[in-house]
């Protein structure tokens, strides 16, 4: 049995996640945090994440990914500060997002300190997100559209299209070797010959 999320109105978060986001690009590392999550770059081993962007380049799709994972963050701190529930924090959120989310997160002590300088909690627990969850229209797309207007669609897709787009790359990966979506790997995968 599932428990219902109880979440604030989405006009009440969106005007806190701009708040929030604001504060974030005010910081004197936010710099640092942006340059930082670009040069994960050669951490991104993303079978299902990035994959799923059509023509995905980590070099072009950094920049305007970045902000998409921001202004999502923005939305999990706010709705964190109204609720102290961390379950009903952890919006949904498209994939490619969660995986510059994953790039965001790693920068942890500039993140720490942008934390602390603050006030604001970054919340993201994968243990408590819906991975694929998120749709059109969806209470994360409602907060998201008053907050900023409508999402960048080469990085938010909805439910049934990231469905979609993950099976046929689950499907070209196999003949490679790659095993459920690059949770493992045919023997000799690694090797030379």
């Amino acid at each position: 049995m599932t428990a219902t999320l109880a979440r604030p109105a989405p006009e009440k978060v969106a005007k806190r996640a701009r708040e929030i986001l604001s504060a974030i690009e005010a910081d004197p590392e936010f710099e640092r945090l942006r340059t930082g999550c670009a040069k994960y770059d050669k951490d991104w081993q993303s079978f299902t994440g990035y994959a799923l962007v059509d023509g995905f380049d980590v070099e072009k799709d950094t920049v305007p990914l970045f902000p998409e994972a921001l202004r999502a963050m923005s939305i999990k701190s706010a709705v964190y500060e109204m609720t102290g529930d961390e379950y009903a924090a952890e919006v949904p959120v498209s994939i490619p997002v969660d995986e510059m989310i994953h790039a965001l997160a790693a920068q942890f002590t500039v993140l720490s300190r942008v934390q602390e300088r603050t006030g604001i909690k970054f919340v993201h627990a994968t243990d408590r997100e819906e991975i694929g969850g998120w749709d059109y229209g969806d209470y994360t797309h409602q907060v998201y559209r008053a907050s900023w207007g409508p999402v960048n669609e080469r990085f938010w897709f909805g439910k049934e299209e990231t469905a979609e787009r993950r099976a046929a790359v689950i499907a070209k990966y196999e003949p490679l070797g790659i095993k459920d979506g690059g949770r493992s790997f045919a023997p000799g995968f690694a090797t030379a010959s």
